[in-house]
């Protein structure tokens, strides 16, 4: 595989510790998604949402033109969940809602099924991570 982009991350004390991108640009103090005391920060799940919702949303915009599909405006918002599996396993639950402006339903769902199958992340979480896909379609009239 040719590599496009490579970065690096560190993470000190884990969930309610910092972490940082190893070129300083950015960082955030942690907190647990079980956070009682008060503290702010923002936790691991939020961080992989986001990277997730951009990634997902530039697939998108990169497999349009090859469909012959030109939305005039898309957002997406990914919901990530964690859990434990019966075997003692976590696990993250993922729910991606695009919402498409200038094109029909049927158009925006071949959309995000082509940009699905394009993202890095959803490669990445494909087969690991139950992964469901919804669609809004927003027109003139809902505007």
């Amino acid at each position: 595989m040719k590599i496009f982009y490579h970065t690096s991350a560190t993470a000190t004390g884990g969930r309610n510790g910092h972490t940082r991108v190893d070129d300083g640009s950015i960082g955030f103090d942690l907190v647990g998604f079980q956070n009682t005391d008060g503290k702010t920060g923002t936790n691991p799940e939020q961080l992989f949402a986001m990277g997730y919702a951009a990634c997902f949303d530039s697939a998108m915009n990169h497999v349009a033109p090859s469909l012959g599909i030109k939305p005039t405006k898309s957002s997406t918002t990914v919901a990530v969940g964690i859990g434990q599996k019966a075997e003692g396993a976590f696990a993250l639950d993922l729910d991606i809602t695009v919402s498409v402006e200038g094109v029909s339903r049927d158009d925006a769902k071949k959309l995000i099924q082509k940009a699905h199958e394009v993202c890095p992340y959803s490669n990445a979480t494909r087969g690991n991570v139950e992964v469901r896909l919804h669609v809004k379609v927003i027109d003139e009239f809902d505007l």
